[in-house]
């Protein structure tokens, strides 16, 4: 007897840009594509699952399944025109960030969007003294996609488009805009300077100051046949199907 196979090929695409806060140049970026392996099936055609990130109406980020592999992939970078040149990232200033997904490839989908922030030193690694929520992003509301409260964190923001992305169809914006919130001014240390008896000098440090801010945006893309099984097993939450194909996320 031949074993049937539910599949689930989901595509993960990561994009990831540092800008060094408050400097006049854009600092070091880094981007990788890669994808998780199958461990749900389906026997149905997956000749050309794809989804491709777009930033400001500009594709990113791109990966399709075409015969067997994933040799048509492409990655890029977020954030890189997010400063005009010769300006500085300025905290309070709102920067257009449009993030949306179109389904690129022949099948249709549905997709969800894992939206990371933190921030690096300049060696790269995590920085925990300043709040991930300190950078803010405007999300898009009444756009048919949802955030799952319970699986977010101050760090990770997970979204779903509640509805069928049809082959070559593109999605709403999930987010509009980003920005550096004000309270980082209130992130500071006090170091003595010099001390005599008369008194004390006393310098105020910004904690941010050479630190930048890291935005990582990951897509995944589940088939829509026998979706609430599929979106289960491969994204571990409960859904209800809408006859309209809608989801409900439970």
């Amino acid at each position: 007897m031949k074993k049937k196979r539910n599949l689930k090929i989901p595509v993960l695409l990561l994009c990831v840009s540092a800008l060094l806060l408050l400097a006049s140049t854009v600092g070091s970026a880094r981007a990788a594509l890669t994808y998780y392996s199958e461990n749900y099936a389906m026997e149905v055609t997956v000749s050309s699952i794809g989804v491709t990130l777009a930033e400001n109406g500009k594709p990113v980020s791109y990966r399709n399944y075409l015969k067997d592999d994933w040799s048509d992939s492409g990655s890029g970078e977020l954030l890189t025109d997010l400063i005009p040149a010769g300006e500085r990232l300025i905290p309070g200033k709102t920067y257009p960030e449009a993030l949306s997904i179109t389904n690129s490839g022949a099948i249709d989908s549905y997709v969800r969007v894992l939206l990371y922030r933190s921030w690096q030193d300049s060696a790269g690694g995590k920085v925990t003294s300043l709040s991930p929520e300190l950078i803010e992003f405007q999300l898009t509301e009444g756009s048919g996609w949802v955030v799952d409260e319970k699986a977010s964190t101050p760090e990770r923001t997970v979204l779903y488009y509640t509805k069928p992305l049809a082959s070559q169809a593109d999605t709403p914006a999930l987010c509009e805009a980003v920005r550096i919130s004000n309270d980082i001014y209130r992130e500071v240390r006090e170091e003595i300077v010099e001390e005599t008896a008369e008194g004390k000098t006393i310098r105020t440090v910004y904690l941010h100051d050479g630190y930048y801010m890291s935005v990582e945006a990951e897509v995944d893309a589940v088939q829509t046949h026998n979706a609430e099984e599929a979106i289960k097993s491969a994204w571990g939450v409960d859904v209800t199907v809408e006859a309209d194909g809608t989801l409900n996320i439970r």
